[in-house]
């Protein structure tokens, strides 16, 4: 297994590790993906400053531990080199038992991690298929590089966009019944296909 994922490359993307050079850049496209003001942008830069340098050291650690290549990486337009958004892979805990049709561990009460899909893209990027684009990159990796079977992505109910890409990506949207936590609401499930 892979403990360093290699640069990524799409028809019109670049997915590559985050270096500290796009502190203002991805400041700027997580800010206005997650609909922060600009006054609360500035507030925060030295907390988005911290989460950067975590990432890039996290890569270095993860591999000199043998773990998988978890985390955030950045997505880049091929045609210009703009950084556009944030796509990973991360452990993924939640009550996935209650979710009807989610396979379960038959007979057993232990919670077990799946692996998680996530995607982020400024709005000026959206609706041009790039976040599609993106986790279909890291999908292949994960089935075929990491050898995993399943991924889950998860959303809140109202994420329409969020919810549009997973059934792109031929994921099977799985509704919680409860609304809590938010974050865990809608469960995008793709399994890899048995010939992969």
């Amino acid at each position: 297994m892979p403990t360093a994922m290699p640069r990524l490359r799409t028809e019109r993307l670049l997915i590559r590790p985050f270096v500290m050079e796009d502190l203002e850049s991805v400041h700027r496209v997580l800010s206005n993906a997650w609909g922060v003001s600009s006054h609360k942008q500035e507030d925060n830069l030295p907390a988005r400053e911290r989460w950067l340098r975590w990432t890039v050291a996290n890569y270095g650690e993860l591999a000199a531990l043998t773990q998988p290549p978890y985390g955030d990486r950045a997505v880049v337009l091929m045609e210009d080199g703009r950084l556009i958004g944030s796509v990973g892979l991360v452990p993924a805990m939640g009550p996935f038992g209650q979710l009807a049709g989610f396979p379960v561990n038959q007979g057993s009460h232990y919670r077990f991690p799946e692996v998680g899909l996530y995607w982020a893209l400024d709005p000026e990027a959206q609706t041009r298929g790039f976040a599609t684009e993106a986790a279909r990159a890291l999908i292949e990796f994960a089935f075929g590089e990491l050898n995993l079977g399943r991924i889950v992505a998860t959303t809140e109910y109202t994420n329409a966009a969020s919810i549009a890409v997973m059934r792109k990506l031929k994921m099977r949207v799985l509704r919680n019944p409860e609304p809590t936590p938010a974050w865990f609401q809608i469960v995008g499930l793709l399994e890899r296909e048995p010939d992969r």
